[in-house]
């Protein structure tokens, strides 16, 4: 695939990919920083997976209630179809989206879009999760975020699932997951 260069002038775009284990603050990250764009008066489009209606079906929310509007679409290409010409893209729980998220990002950067995702990198069993991978190794900036792990303290970076169930993904909160660092994880799995 050939993208043209960017023109000396012209807008430059990039990728920041946010990841971390569930409960350490991904969603409340993504939110604080499109506030942030949304101060500064840029134009932007938040997008969200279809099928994660856990708090709301249009906004995204983080686990301590923190939310910013947001448009539910249920296959990355939708997102270059609704971006328009915007400044800064937000993309919540990347996990859940089609491997076409990763060419949809980098369209979004080359044609001069911020890109802002947020996404977990490892799944309930500590492996690598969806396009997250790929997202990572194309991203200009990455920030890693860690939650407390729930049995000894120590800084938590998988999500352990506490309910049986082997399908990968499986809507959950509090009651179906907990932060746990590697020890801890791999003791109980």
């Amino acid at each position: 695939m050939f993208i043209e260069p960017h023109l000396k002038g012209e807008r430059r775009g990039w990728i920041e990919v946010i990841t971390g284990s569930m409960f350490s603050g991904k969603t409340e990250e993504l939110i604080r920083r499109l506030k942030r764009v949304k101060i500064a008066n840029l134009k932007v489009e938040i997008f969200k997976p279809g099928i994660d209606v856990r708090y709301d079906e249009q906004n995204i929310v983080s686990h301590d209630a923190s939310l910013i509007q947001s448009t539910p679409v249920h296959h990355s290409s939708n997102i270059l179809l609704l971006s328009g010409d915007v400044e800064v893209v937000g993309i919540d729980e990347a996990q859940f989206f089609d491997e076409g998220i990763i060419d949809v990002c980098n369209k979004l950067a080359m044609r001069g879009t911020r890109v802002i995702v947020a996404g977990l990198d490892m799944d309930y069993k500590g492996v690598p999760f969806g396009p997250m991978p790929q997202l990572l190794a194309i991203a200009d900036y990455i920030t890693k975020v860690h939650a407390i792990c729930m049995q000894c303290g120590g800084i938590a970076t998988h999500s352990y699932r506490k309910i049986k169930s082997d399908a990968q993904i499986l809507l959950g909160e509090k009651n179906e997951y907990e932060p746990r660092c590697r020890s801890c994880f791999v003791k109980d799995s």
